[in-house]
């Protein structure tokens, strides 16, 4: 797994190289944090918050509502500024299998 340091408005914070869950962008670090699948198999795509049972969680959620509320959690977390964040996912989910069309 590869990481190095960036930093963001003077907040130190690791860069991940993935897997990244392929709806809300998450970096599912850890075995606990896969969606799991019908079979109840863990999910290479999906982490647990965005995909359970084969099924996502919120199957009616838009990209946009997605990245709202990934920005909103992401400067809760005090992890970078809310429009960091919102510019941040505006840009990454699209890239994602979920959202490309």
């Amino acid at each position: 797994m590869n990481r190095h340091r960036v930093t963001s408005r003077g907040l130190m914070m690791e860069a991940y190289n993935g897997p990244f869950c392929q709806s809300c962008g998450m970096p599912m670090k850890s075995p606990d944090v896969h969606g799991t699948e019908a079979d109840g198999t863990p999910s290479a795509d999906y982490c647990t918050y965005c995909y359970q049972q084969g099924s996502f969680v919120d199957p009616s959620i838009t990209m946009e509502e997605m990245a709202e509320f990934c920005a909103k959690a992401m400067a809760e977390m005090e992890i970078i500024s809310y429009q960091e964040a919102k510019n941040l996912m505006d840009s990454f989910l699209p890239m994602l299998k979920r959202w490309r069309m």
